[in-house]
């Protein structure tokens, strides 16, 4: 199966502060759920599509002073990411890799994916972006 394109992730300073009015800006509800994930180091909450099974807004909160979204946050934020679901890991890093992406961040279990795996590409074009492994 061809990688699924899942969400784009937005690094804002407060999510409390920016999720209900980024909400109401797109035409979408909120849930008030916030996701706290210390291996990221990051808070995140999700704005649903309109359409069931559609892409998502992830809004991305850094965690503490090391989070890695941090400096980002500092500067005001903005889109950082592209989320693809992909069948497997391993292989989507190595084909990344291939094509000359850089691994940031080695494949994680997740927090706001109920424990399923993360890794962290940078494209040779520049782009970051998530791999999350189907279930």
């Amino acid at each position: 199966m061809t990688p699924r394109f899942h969400h784009a992730g937005y690094v804002v300073a407060s999510i409390e502060e920016t999720a209900p009015s980024f909400a109401r800006g797109l035409g979408l509800a909120w849930d008030g759920a916030v996701i706290h994930d210390p291996l990221q180091m990051v808070r995140v909450t999700f704005l649903p599509a309109n359409l069931s099974g559609e892409a998502t807004i992830e809004l991305v909160e850094p965690a503490g002073p090391r989070s890695p979204v941090r400096k980002f946050a500092e500067a005001g934020g903005g889109l950082h990411h592209f989320c693809y679901e992909v069948d497997e890991l391993t292989t989507q890093i190595a084909a990344s890799q291939a094509a000359g992406g850089t691994l940031v961040r080695i494949a994680l279990p997740a927090a706001a994916f109920g424990g399923r795996k993360i890794a962290w590409i940078r494209t040779a074009e520049g782009a970051l972006v998530e791999y999350l492994e189907r279930r």
